[in-house]
């Protein structure tokens, strides 16, 4: 049964969501197609519609995660540093990777993947860089990159 274009669209944020979230917690190789499409609630044979292959959906999911941690960490940005440090490294982020943060999460993959997961990920630890670097209590935009390089590494080592 053909499915419309807003029914596909949906199907498409499901899997995508679920695989952002799977690749997070278990890595881009602890989990098959199958299993990826049954935690969207669908089954393989739509894979190939939505996506060319299992490292496009990897690299697609890899900037899904790191949007979401560049919207959380902006939504953070109100509070005091040091709430927003706590919140980074507390027990719940920590038990909860699937969840958590995509650079810690996928750093490992990303470094093993291919040229478009690691385009991804590049792009978004650029835009997480740019995002704490807009937190950071140095006078000059290069002072402030800095700062944020060094705080954005020692959280994920911490995390890690």
């Amino acid at each position: 049964m053909k499915v419309s274009r807003a029914q596909a669209e949906e199907n498409r944020e499901r899997i995508l969501a679920s695989a952002a979230e799977l690749f997070r917690a278990r890595g881009f190789d602890g989990i098959g197609l199958n299993e990826l499409m049954q935690a969207a609630g669908l089954t393989r044979g739509g894979f190939y519609g939505h996506f060319e292959s299992k490292d496009d959906l990897a690299a697609q999911a890899t900037r899904r995660a790191l949007q979401s941690n560049r919207e959380q960490w902006k939504q953070q940005s109100d509070r005091s540093l040091q709430a927003w440090v706590r919140t980074y490294l507390s027990d719940a982020h920590r038990d909860h990777i699937g969840a958590g943060c995509g650079l810690a999460a996928l750093a490992g993959d990303a470094a093993r993947g291919g040229p478009a997961v690691q385009q991804a990920f590049a792009e978004g630890v650029a835009s997480l860089v740019a995002t704490l670097q807009m937190q950071m209590p140095a006078e000059g935009a290069a002072e402030k990159r800095e700062q944020a390089l060094a705080m954005l590494s020692t959280l994920m080592g911490a995390l890690l």
